[in-house]
């Protein structure tokens, strides 16, 4: 990711970028608001979830210790942040986000589709000024994985 200033700024922050209304700003004469990093984690993991193709969030680990957490009683659930990474500055954040795709997916235009997704809404949720969107592809989900009462395929020696 792309080391931020404490002013929130970051070294490839164009000095082009569209100004922002007065509706936008996230420091005002009047007070200045802060969004927690978990924040921008839940709204970056919910949007790059609702592109078609992306199976799941998270490596491997992450996703094993996630389906053993979500099966004890009393959990809340699957985890929406599995899988990203963020860094928040005063105005700007960057996201990193582990992807597990459907098999036969595009993976350049899926990556193009989540980056899309997930920087529009970070900015109109937060205020904030998404300046990178990196995305690790980990894993590739087959359906067949999904069958458990399949066995392995018979190897001729």
């Amino acid at each position: 990711m792309t080391a931020m200033t404490s002013s929130g700024s970051s070294p490839a922050t164009s000095s082009t970028a569209a100004p922002r209304s007065a509706s936008g700003d996230l420091v005002t004469s009047q007070g200045k608001t802060s969004i927690a990093d978990s924040v921008v984690q839940k709204i970056a993991g919910i949007s790059a979830r609702e592109v078609s193709g992306v199976h799941n969030l998270g490596g491997g680990a992450s996703r094993t210790f996630g389906s053993i957490k979500e099966r004890i009683p009393g959990s809340s659930g699957p985890s929406v942040s599995q899988g990203v990474t963020v860094e928040v500055g005063e105005k700007q954040a960057a996201i990193d986000l582990d992807v597990v795709v459907e098999y036969g997916v595009a993976i350049a235009d899926l990556a193009q589709s989540i980056r899309r997704n997930v920087v529009g809404s970070v900015e109109r949720m937060t205020g904030l000024q998404v300046t990178e969107v990196n995305i690790s592809v980990d894993d590739i989900h087959i359906p067949s994985d999904d069958d458990e009462g399949s066995q392995e395929p018979s190897r001729v020696q």
